[in-house]
């Protein structure tokens, strides 16, 4: 074999630094953008939030606004499967002049409009200040100031709140308390359990207890004797919680010797309390979701928008775009070469939320019936359905639909909601999982609670309505729902 030259000519896929950055603006949630733009911010000089009055801000060209149905010319991220030849032609564009994408740079300086864009109340500068709520701790300590014990006593009562989890209760055993106090505290059980029987009197009811049981007897020991039913709860929280759980009611009726209405009046009385009294001194962090798409009912027709307040206002430097007009030499190439980044990045941010709003009308268009009738109408639906439709990648639709949520009249869903697999049906169509979902919960939310339905019952009543699902479908989605077991879900 002889040495030869050969010339040969095709086509590979090439990411530039710009195609990927648009790929990973995508698949960020809104709150990961705004932390990824503030480090751009911090980064790059030539790069401003929008700030209404502000001189020494440029505006982006005039962009995408809430209610403003896109262009269907977007550069999409799914060139990484498709159009191979694009990314060379977005490197040639991003040259060293100061052209981007056929605009001049007399237009990155207008004052008209500007991509998320919006009028900003006054009140807005205000920062609502929440009160704080105290903590279990602080709640007992603040019980134990106004008790008249001596001093030895609160000390001791203060290491039994220590010991205390968020819930309320001593997950310690009070001999092994004893053995970590100093020897020279001399604290022994007996001093140990007295203060325990102080801090089981303080507020919360409850509080100080070891286990459910006692948790529940405190409870029951501080209504007046006079309550219905109170004798028989006590009985059963002490020793038969176990029978109560399992709804073994022919056993707790023999226990207590008693009829149905009776042991039905325990159980409501035991319902009623609260097996975990420190709950509601716990530190909560409440996390909001903002929406990146609104649906709407316009005249007749579910539009999708998107929402201006997940919409980041960007602007360019005026001062310093005015200068790199000036003077386009060489010792001004970091500013240039920031400002091409800016430039990068805010066609990038807002070709993020043109591809939301297409997938997002895409899918309520073929998810009208359940913005009419709830889940019970959900069809099925998958992502290869939408690609195809827009003319994306299948993989660009998986980016857009995670961790962006839609705000309809229904709630607020995350865009993956919409999409889920389907269960044949007798007449050769199909069902959502979503829809049998649905028809599960309304068949538990209706059934009589003395005769609960087994799985198999529900899925003879679902065969009954032309949808075939096997028993162990059936419990898997009934799990999912977290709703009982047929013999959990029985009463009296």
């Amino acid at each position: 074999m002889k040495n030869a030259l050969q010339l040969r000519l095709s086509q590979h896929l090439t990411l530039t630094p710009q195609l990927q950055q648009s790929i990973r603006l995508l698949q960020l949630s809104t709150l990961d953008l705004n932390q990824e733009l503030e480090r751009f911010l911090q980064e790059n000089p030539l790069l401003e939030r929008e700030d209404d009055g502000d001189p020494g801000l440029e505006p982006l060209p005039a962009g995408l606004q809430g209610g403003e149905q896109p262009g269907t010319a977007v550069a999409e991220p799914e060139a990484e499967a498709r159009n191979d030849d694009r990314p060379t032609d977005q490197a040639a564009e991003h040259g060293d002049g100061f052209e981007f994408d056929g605009l001049p740079d007399s237009s990155w300086s207008s004052d008209e409009g500007s991509f998320g864009a919006r009028d900003t109340d006054e009140d807005s500068e205000y920062s609502q200040q929440v009160a704080s709520s105290p903590t279990l701790r602080e709640h007992l300590l603040g019980q134990l100031s106004l008790t008249p014990l001596p001093e030895r006593d609160k000390v001791i009562i203060e290491l039994l709140i220590e010991a205390l989890d968020e819930d309320g209760y001593l997950a310690q055993d009070l001999s092994e308390i004893a053995t970590i106090l100093p020897e020279e505290a001399m604290v022994e059980i007996e001093e140990l359990e007295i203060a325990l029987k102080h801090l089981q009197h303080f507020d919360p009811l409850g509080v100080g207890a070891r286990t459910l049981g006692e948790c529940l007897g405190l409870q029951l020991q501080a209504m007046p004797p006079a309550v219905p039913c109170r004798t028989e709860a006590l009985i059963v929280v002490r020793d038969h919680l176990d029978a109560l759980a399992a709804r073994d009611f022919t056993r707790l009726r023999r226990t207590l010797r008693c009829d149905e209405d009776r042991l039905r009046g325990v159980q409501e009385l035991i319902g009623k309390l609260n097996p975990r009294p420190g709950a509601p001194f716990a530190t909560v962090d409440t996390r909001y979701v903002i929406p990146d798409v609104v649906v709407k009912k316009v005249k007749g027709m579910w539009v999708s928008s998107l929402n201006p307040d997940a919409m980041p206002k960007l602007r360019i430097n005026r001062m310093y775009a005015e200068i790199l007009r000036r003077n386009r030499d060489a010792s001004h190439g970091q500013l240039a070469s920031q400002l091409q980044e800016a430039k990068w990045l805010i066609k990038n941010v807002q070709q993020r939320f043109e591809t939301i709003q297409r997938v997002s009308q895409a899918i309520v268009d073929r998810q009208r019936q359940f913005f009419e009738h709830g889940e019970v109408a959900m069809r099925p639906l998958v992502l290869r359905e939408i690609a195809e439709v827009l003319d994306l990648h299948e993989s660009t639709v998986s980016r857009v639909t995670t961790q962006k949520f839609m705000l309809t009249p229904r709630g607020i869903f995350e865009l993956k909601y919409f999409f889920g697999s389907h269960v044949s049906t007798e007449s050769g169509g199909s069902c959502s999982a979503t829809a049998i979902r649905a028809l599960i919960r309304q068949l538990v939310g209706s059934e009589d609670t003395r005769k609960p339905l087994s799985d198999s019952q529900i899925a003879d009543i679902l065969g009954q309505q032309g949808i075939v699902v096997a028993r162990r479908t059936i419990a898997k989605y009934r799990e999912s729902l977290q709703i009982l077991p047929v013999n959990l879900r029985k009463t009296i």
